[in-house]
């Protein structure tokens, strides 16, 4: 027997199939729908069918975008030399609030995991191959790749393999540094963020 109406159990259940929302939180949403206006709930509808319906991958550096290429390819005024790869298109926006890189992007919407399923294959890692290949005067534009993929395992382990397969081809590689946030205490550093904060250390 159902707890709610099946209209309501319904939506909990669609609710539920969102990242990060437990049980709890569907219901919570659900009951908040149920309780907005006609008006409110219909503006909901029309941006999620607008976003289905309107956002496409940019067919360079495969961003979430409404027009092709997206507005950071586009831009006459970014840095063509350097690349900065990230696992999703969130990550690029974290980058671009520092307000500091001028580069172009690359996302790979993903991170290798075998565990996952997810191979080299299933990267956007082609494309960026591409990218790469010298113009008809023998040289490419690019001169620099960052790798700017999560600070974890399947992060590592993408950072490695891109390093492996990019190296050869005579461009400069760098990854992100990682090590202790600024404002944390060194008590509370597990052993393999004070190894990376000791190895990343810098002359002052």
């Amino acid at each position: 027997m159902l707890d709610y109406a099946e209209p309501v159990t319904r939506l909990i259940d669609e609710l539920k199939r969102l990242p990060g929302i437990g049980h709890k939180s569907a219901q919570r949403v659900a009951f908040h729908l149920l309780k907005a206006s006609l008006e409110e709930t219909n503006r909901l509808v029309v941006a999620i069918r607008e976003v289905k319906d309107r956002i496409i991958f940019c067919s360079v550096c495969n961003n979430l975008t409404d027009t092709d290429p997206c507005r950071y390819c586009s831009n006459p005024t970014r840095d063509r030399s350097v690349i900065c790869v990230v696992e999703e298109p969130f990550n690029l926006v974290a980058i671009e609030k520092t307000r500091e890189y001028r580069g172009l992007y690359h996302v790979l919407h993903g991170a290798l995991s075998p565990i996952r399923g997810m191979g080299p294959d299933e990267l956007r890692i082609r494309n960026l191959i591409e990218r790469l290949r010298p113009d008809e005067n023998g040289e490419s534009v690019v001169s620099e790749i960052i790798l700017a993929t999560n600070p974890n395992t399947e992060g590592e382990a993408t950072a490695n393999y891109l390093a492996r397969l990019l190296k050869p081809l005579g461009l400069r590689v760098t990854r992100i540094a990682m090590g202790l946030p600024v404002g944390s205490d060194l008590e509370y550093a597990d052993e393999v963020t004070m190894y990376k904060a000791l190895t990343n250390r810098h002359e002052v």
